[in-house]
């Protein structure tokens, strides 16, 4: 049969008009259903809907939506620790790149510029009224002995929290909290690392959706059911989420596919330049591991300023599950300051035995805020963040594609099932609506 019949039985068709919709259509329906599905991948942040105690469908907390990617932050961040981050290197690694010694400075200076107001603090909680009555001259002793001994113990103190990091901060911990509180931050990092090959799902779901309207008005044409509309768009709908996923990731390993080449590219028009035939190879590899080098840098940048930064560090450290240990380790050292003959002798005379026991808690409890104060600084964290960029984004380039596969892959591989049969279930609505509105008034 050549192309001049099958014309002719396209044009003598009863619904030739109507045959003539499903190309663009499915190609419309296709591309529409692939964006709402990407958006259902992201958002909405928060649960939005009706809250149902025990609602037993995909762990949601009731009848509506919460984007696939924030409602499973927590699982989503540990298995790209557990794949990807903890290859790249030690917590102790990333800290002692980021010079503690030089950190250790800072924060000593910082806190000895406070140190009268900080004893102050600290005594007046402890028992206001004797502090407030304590001759002037005897607090000054005090503050010039823990002026001169401040700098030395804090020094050492900092210097050994930061040396002995491994043991006090959990970093899987440590990042799957900081993506659990804020669930916008997991949704921004996939975003820019994955901008391109969301774009690129969403556009080719277009092209894939013409070619599928395509075949299905030969279907109609073989097979003139009006059941095979919404069937089939149902099905394209399906395929067309698994093919569009399938592409970004896969081939994992670079293919290269030769081919006969007759021409190439140019700067000006016509833009192409014929050249003799030969052989050529096109490299052909899932789009987001070809862009493994332009990746690295976005996703190296994300880690240092959001996620392995030395706020987020101290911050586990003082506060965390291991931060019982951090305590009695800050003890060993800030108690050095109460150990002078000056200061033990006036502080047990003037509080007595129990009150000079608890004036220690207070101690630690004051110098674990004034601590965080420095860390917290922003050109403290980003000076921090510039030393180990260059450690990430090289050894993220460094990764081979199965592993580096795994900053993306988590996201959707996690509920991919049900981005596919969205889109069958949206495709079969969409191919319903198609039949009611277009072959039935022709009909």
């Amino acid at each position: 049969m050549d192309a001049t019949s099958i014309w002719q039985m396209f044009a003598e068709h009863p619904e030739f008009f109507a045959m003539l919709t499903i190309p663009p259509v499915t190609a419309f329906v296709t591309w529409a259903h692939v964006w709402m599905a990407l958006k259902m991948l992201f958002y909405p942040i928060r649960f939005w809907g009706i809250r149902i105690p025990n609602f037993p469908f995909f762990g949601l907390p009731g009848l509506g939506w919460q984007g696939i990617v924030p409602r499973k932050a927590g699982k989503i961040s540990g298995v790209i620790v557990d794949q990807t981050l903890s290859k790249l290197g030690s917590l102790d690694e990333f800290v002692q790149a980021m010079e503690p010694e030089q950190m250790a400075m800072f924060i000593t200076d910082t806190v000895d510029k406070n140190l009268e107001s900080l004893i102050d603090e600290i005594m007046l909680e402890r028992s206001d009224v004797l502090w407030a009555n304590t001759p002037y001259a005897i607090k000054r002793r005090i503050y010039a002995q823990a002026h001169d001994v401040l700098p030395e113990i804090m020094q050492s103190m900092v210097t050994d929290l930061t040396y002995r990091v491994e043991d006090l901060v959990d970093m899987r911990q440590m990042i799957v909290n900081k993506m659990e509180g804020d669930r916008r931050l997991m949704v921004n990092m996939f975003l820019k690392v994955g901008q391109k090959e969301i774009d690129f799902i969403w556009h080719i779901s277009a092209l894939i959706g013409l070619v599928f309207g395509i075949i299905q008005m030969f279907i109609f044409l073989i097979v003139p059911q009006h059941w095979t509309v919404p069937f089939f768009a149902a099905i394209w709908g399906l395929l067309t989420n698994w093919i569009a996923i399938w592409m970004v990731f896969n081939p994992i390993e670079p293919r290269l596919i030769p081919y006969l080449k007759f021409f190439s590219k140019a700067k000006g028009f016509p833009f192409i330049k014929l050249q003799w035939p030969h052989i050529a190879h096109f490299r052909w590899q899932g789009g987001f591991m070809k862009r493994q080098d332009e990746v690295s840098d976005v996703f190296a940048e994300i880690v240092v300023n959001d996620l392995v930064t030395l706020e987020n560090i101290m911050n586990e450290m003082m506060y965390g599950t291991r931060a019982a240990q951090t305590r009695e380790l800050m003890k060993s050292h800030l108690y050095q300051i109460l150990e002078s003959p000056v200061v033990r002798t006036t502080l047990r005379l003037s509080l007595g035995r129990r009150e000079f026991g608890q004036l220690k808690n207070t101690i630690i409890d004051k110098s674990i805020s004034a601590t965080m104060v420095p860390i917290r600084d922003p050109d403290l964290n980003k000076s921090r963040a510039s030393k180990i960029f260059g450690m990430f984004r090289d050894r993220l380039r460094a990764l081979s594609p199965h592993e580096f596969q795994n900053l993306l892959r988590p996201a959707f591989r996690e509920d991919e099932l049900t981005l596919i049969i969205l889109g069958g279930l949206t495709g079969f609505l969409a191919g319903w609506l198609h039949l009611v509105l277009v072959f039935f008034p022709m009909m």
